[in-house]
């Protein structure tokens, strides 16, 4: 008997088989679910492609979460396929090109205007679709790379990131008394397609090589999947509003 038997997840963000939103949804059918993933624009045939090498292929949707329509349709879908929904992984992000680097003054807000709306805005739209079908409460379970700092490169993603985590706080005070809980996992760097585009990512792995206390291995996204699957779980029944940090410990660390 899986932690997840008999929920039913909805997972976004899957591209390719290294993406955590996959070890997420592999490790999720494990322990018992029935998932839907979502894809978007270009990346909606890597979904499709990717979800035939799951054990059971789930069924793809369209989700642009720009788009009002397209979180419309997914949620009617959603209410006419399952009813109820318990859980949703948010793993959703883009910043233009110019956001990222190290010429922090080099973007125009349409350009950071693009980063905070499918980097942030975009939990409180996915919660719009989920949120109505957690009749019996739920778990909304966002990735994020803890923005309390600056980092390299990272620039106007960072910004991005610190305005997702306090949007997280205010969605779990907001839909708390529906019994929906809504948490942030914070991972260390990870090899995936994301982390491809960020320029200068090997400091960050350099980095966390040499400081984190219980090692980190950038190939391996399993320990955030398992965080992830966790708290869309019913053992963390009172846990709200939280970042958890699956970083090896780097974060404690101050030299």
């Amino acid at each position: 008997m899986g932690i997840l038997d008999g929920k039913r997840l909805l997972v976004t963000g899957v591209l390719t088989d290294a993406s955590i939103a996959f070890a997420v949804a592999r490790l999720a059918q494990d322990e018992g679910a029935e998932l839907i993933l979502t894809g978007a624009g270009r990346g909606l045939s890597l979904t499709r492609r990717t979800a035939r090498k799951l054990a059971t292929e789930p069924e793809v949707l369209e989700f642009d979460v720009t788009s009002r329509e397209q979180a419309d349709a997914l949620r009617a879908h959603l209410s006419a396929k399952w009813g109820t929904v318990d859980g949703a992984l948010h793993a959703i992000g883009f910043a233009p090109e110019i956001c990222l680097g190290e010429d922090f003054m080099a973007p125009d807000w349409d350009d950071v205007a693009v980063a905070m709306q499918i980097s942030a805005y975009s939990l409180k739209t996915l919660a719009e679709v989920v949120a109505p079908l957690m009749t019996n409460g739920g778990s909304i379970v966002g990735l994020d790379f803890d923005a309390r700092y600056a980092w390299p490169a990272y620039n106007w993603m960072g910004v991005a990131k610190a305005a997702l985590e306090s949007a997280s706080r205010y969605l779990a005070r907001t839909l708390g008394p529906d019994g929906v809980r809504v948490n942030l996992v914070a991972a260390g760097p990870i090899r995936t397609m994301a982390a491809r585009s960020i320029p200068g990512f090997s400091e960050f792995e350099d980095a966390w090589e040499g400081r984190s206390p219980l090692g980190w291995d950038v190939n391996d996204p399993a320990p955030t999947a398992r965080a992830c699957v966790a708290l869309m779980s019913d053992w963390f029944p009172a846990t709200t509003g939280e970042m958890i940090h699956v970083d090896g410990g780097y974060h404690a660390i101050g030299a």
